[in-house]
């Protein structure tokens, strides 16, 4: 298992800005943990202020929904692609590539659903299940309340869709149940806001062919496990309807109880 030791390294610092700057005229500012495995990719920095206090219930909305498109591009661009000669309106032929096979979103409820809208906008019609899973706040064990995945989900890639990862329970979870229902596991993309060093780690170990895109690899966990950069504005229950903090609206509450069942309108 990966070295508990990443938790106490501080997260570093470096100047942050356009490449044709000299390093000495960039602003220092806190990057993410270099993670050394091959099957972790983590994306570039970005302006997006969704971890200062002040920044309102709009602007987090809209900066999170930013880097969660950015996610799922970079996600899409870890599927396999064959060559595709196409014709231009002007009568030449343009050789480009096509994504070979099918996808669906698989999001790890309750936070997961935020990235949905993320992955729409990227693939129109896409199909996407549903896991809830909920940790024990005593043991922090993960257990399965619920799931609804498409039929064929076996012949599919699957977007595993999580913005928090802090242990990694959870996401273990949801993995070991993709892989017994016949998904491959180098067909499963891990797609994360922030992750914890520790978590993240384990998780590449224990899912060599799993590939996890993420935003930032923070600092470490706290004392109850739980990562310093709190989501508040992601933890919904749709079970019980109850939010955290107040920034969610009696709206987004009931829509979150309406999706719970799978999208299985779509074909593709």
């Amino acid at each position: 298992m990966a070295d508990e030791r990443l938790e106490a390294i501080p997260s570093p610092a470096q100047g942050v800005g356009p490449i044709y700057r000299p390093d000495g005229e960039k602003p220092t500012a806190t990057v993410s943990k270099d993670i050394p495995y091959e099957n972790v990719h983590v994306l570039p920095q970005t302006p997006h202020m969704i971890r200062d206090k002040r920044t309102g219930r709009a602007d987090f909305i809209f900066y999170s929904n930013r880097i969660i498109r950015l996610l799922v591009e970079e996600g899409l661009n870890h599927l396999p692609v064959v060559e595709q000669a196409v014709t231009t309106p002007v009568g030449r032929t343009y050789l480009g590539v096509k994504f070979e096979g099918k996808i669906c979103g698989v999001s790890i409820m309750r936070a997961g659903e935020a990235m949905e809208q993320g992955l729409r906008d990227c693939c129109r019609s896409v199909r996407i299940g549903k896991i809830l899973i909920q940790r024990d706040e005593e043991t922090c064990k993960p257990k399965l309340f619920y799931e609804k995945l498409p039929a064929d989900i076996s012949s599919r890639w699957v977007l595993l869709l999580d913005p928090m990862f802090a242990t990694g329970g959870s996401a273990t979870l949801a993995v070991e149940i993709l892989k017994a229902k016949g998904v491959p596991e180098d067909r499963i993309l891990f797609l994360n806001l922030i992750a914890s060093p520790s978590g993240v780690a384990d998780f590449a170990e224990r899912f060599p062919k799993l590939r996890v895109v993420t935003a930032f690899i923070d600092q470490g966990l706290d004392e109850k496990k739980l990562i310093y950069f709190y989501f508040s504005l992601f933890l919904i229950s749709p079970l019980t309807g109850c939010y955290h903090t107040g920034t969610l609206s009696l709206d987004l509450v009931i829509l979150v109880i309406d999706t719970i069942r799978c999208d299985t309108q779509s074909p593709k």
